[in-house]
């Protein structure tokens, strides 16, 4: 018996933060529908070739990018009759998040842009991203998620300011440092310290053997 197969794809929403700000990473398309048009990078599922969807968005990625993110995740599945003009689809999506300092190897079809920024993207990407951020926003109060954007070395202010930028709000000192605390993630880099011209301050690294996501029992509270 024939079955009616539907578009299968992966589609990534890539997160970074530069100059305070959450910034998604898009690709060009190459090819119609919408061809020119910077979208979410994604693709289809090779069953030749991927083992499970993890595998897709792992290789993809790879492709579009030129990235191998520390951290992807399984967002949620978009489905149905219209949100592609090819036929009925159903994307599974992920998000991955990497520090601002990585290199993206794609060249001109690779860019970075402004999340609050992006208003309308081709096909349901906009609602993809949407949730993406929510998600993030969302894990960023009460695990370690935000990690994975630093540095291999920061202070534990630098930290801070990274949780705040990604929340979009302050958080208190000495609320933030037991947080960090009780998740224990990173260590000390011995001797070694930031080089400002006021105060050094000790510079921190993520532990070796720390899990890729460290949860905590309750919120942080956010002002």
């Amino acid at each position: 018996m024939d079955f009616e197969r539907p578009i299968v794809t992966v589609d990534i929403v890539l997160l970074t933060l530069q100059q305070g700000a959450l910034h998604a990473g898009l690709a060009q398309r190459d090819k119609a529908p919408s061809a020119g048009a910077w979208t979410l990078p994604g693709g289809w599922v090779h069953t030749d070739q991927d083992q499970d969807a993890d595998d897709a968005a792992a290789r993809i990625l790879r492709e579009k990018t030129g990235i191998a993110s520390p951290y992807l995740e399984q967002l949620r599945t978009f489905s149905g009759m219209h949100r592609d003009s090819r036929g009925w689809s159903l994307s599974v999506s992920y998000y991955a998040v990497v520090p601002a300092e990585i290199d993206a190897a794609a060249g001109d079809r690779f860019r970075w842009a402004a999340v609050d920024g992006l208003r309308s993207l081709p096909f349901d990407h906009a609602q993809i991203l949407r949730t993406a951020v929510e998600r993030v926003r969302s894990k960023t109060l009460y695990s370690s998620l935000p990690l994975h954007l630093m540095p291999p070395a920061f202070t534990l202010g630098e930290l801070q300011r990274t949780y705040e930028q990604v929340l979009g709000g302050a958080l208190d000192k000495r609320g933030f440092r037991r947080r960090i605390e009780e998740l224990d993630v990173i260590e000390e880099i011995p001797g070694a310290l930031s080089g400002g011209s006021h105060r050094p301050a000790q510079l921190y690294r993520r532990k070796a053997h720390a899990p890729a996501l460290r949860t905590a029992p309750s919120n942080l509270p956010v002002g």
